[in-house]
């Protein structure tokens, strides 16, 4: 039981913890003092990419690994030479080795650390493989409608039937494995590892989403005349795509999505009526978000300008109201649960949006938002819509609609 609570636990450690891990089981004196015994190599099959692991040395990151298609195949790199190791063990030798009275104890904690690093090496390398072939149609598009349903029990199932796992693949290791791991697409994109895990009514989102979406093509085209009922939905679904859902499904969905329903997706509102009870234009700089922006939830959207502003707004920024008067003034729309550490994080880079971060680490960005204490998703996506009619295109900096 004790085994089982270290290797549950080892499971969990973020990658750089693990690096250090590794790093300090492996060295030289103690592989030397075992090299009779223990052989040090590679997992078999298992690829690094060299430029991304010089990269990953000696910062924080979650992202496991990426994918590449070369020709038609997809093949896996790794960005750590830690996630490849594995020691090859004399079992017989170290039996007799034990035994002995004078085997020293330090000897016994190398050897258990290095079968901490296989175990978690074998499972994760025969988890990627296992994963990366199922869902090989949504690696390669990056479309959620082509996730296959694939829950963690069905692929400890699936890995337990491979003869060449050593390891036991049991759904709370795995869940414990992937846990704040990421993975980089073919397409540069990186998601969390559990996306590719996804549960039956996960994958029908994606479906409910695309269909509801597509509604606007179909009504311009004159296939339809009004926006769909959860009915239709369900009826789209059901016709087009072999699958069956219900109506009371298509809704509690469109809810979780944050979409509106048939009657509020019909009227159409101009984005500056929309916009009418955002706050006052505030600067984005840290002392403007720590002593104006409040923690809360809220919908906001971030302006750049071409200009510097002079010390005259700067310091009259707080008692004025003001409208984009060019689309383009509009940068990036989005909506959070905390206003003010979501904004921080745009301020610092971190968001993972290289060019919204270009725009605002220009230092004339301003940002303004509105409190919403529920369904700050909904208005968000009810926003970047009406933003999209108005001035038929999206904010610059959203990379996909929300």
């Amino acid at each position: 039981m004790l085994g089982k609570i270290v290797l549950a636990r080892f499971l969990e450690l973020p990658l750089r913890t693990f690096d250090r891990f590794v790093v300090q089981a492996g060295t030289p004196a103690n592989i030397s003092a075992l090299s009779s015994w223990v052989t040090e190599g590679c997992l078999g099959g298992a690829q690094v990419a060299h430029e991304a692991a010089a990269k990953s040395m000696g910062h924080p990151s979650s992202v496991l690994g990426e994918v590449r298609e070369i020709g038609e195949e997809l093949t896996f790199f790794y960005h750590r030479d830690s996630c490849t190791r594995e020691y090859r063990f004399n079992e017989e030798g170290i039996s007799r080795l034990m035994s002995d009275a004078d085997f020293p104890l330090e000897w016994g904690r190398v050897l258990r650390r290095l079968r901490l690093i296989n175990t978690r090496n074998r499972l994760t390398h025969g988890l990627i493989r296992t994963v990366v072939n199922l869902q090989a149609a949504y690696l390669r598009t990056g479309q959620g409608m082509s996730l296959l349903p694939l829950t963690q029990t069905d692929i400890s199932a699936r890995l337990r039937l491979e003869a060449n796992l050593s390891v036991v693949a049991d759904p709370g290791r795995i869940s414990r494995l992937v846990r704040g791991l990421s993975i980089m697409l073919p397409n540069k994109k990186v998601i969390p590892l559990n996306t590719l895990f996804p549960k039956p009514r996960q994958v029908h989102c994606h479906f409910i989403d695309h269909v509801i979406k597509a509604e606007n093509v179909w009504m311009a085209e004159g296939a339809l005349r009004e926006p769909l009922t959860d009915t239709d939905v369900a009826d789209v679904l059901d016709r087009e795509y072999g699958i069956f859902v219900s109506r009371r499904t298509v809704t509690n969905i469109r809810h979780d999505l944050g979409i509106p329903d048939r009657r509020s997706r019909g009227q159409r509102t101009n984005y500056l009526a929309a916009t009418a009870e955002f706050s006052a234009l505030v600067p984005m700089t840290h002392q403007a978000l720590r002593t104006v922006v409040p923690a809360h939830p809220g919908v906001y959207e971030i302006q750049a300008a071409s200009a510097s502003w002079d010390d005259e707004e700067n310091a009259i920024w707080a008692t004025r109201r003001s409208m984009p008067t060019i689309p383009h003034g509009v940068v990036y729309i989005g909506s959070t649960g905390d206003l003010r550490k979501r904004l921080a994080d745009h301020l610092r880079g971190n968001s993972d949006n290289t060019l919204l971060h270009r725009h605002i680490a220009g230092g004339a960005a301003r940002v303004r938002y509105r409190l919403l204490s529920e369904e700050w998703r909904l208005a968000e996506r009810e926003l970047y819509r009406v933003f999209c009619e108005t001035f038929g295109e999206p904010p610059l900096c959203n990379r996909m609609s929300p």
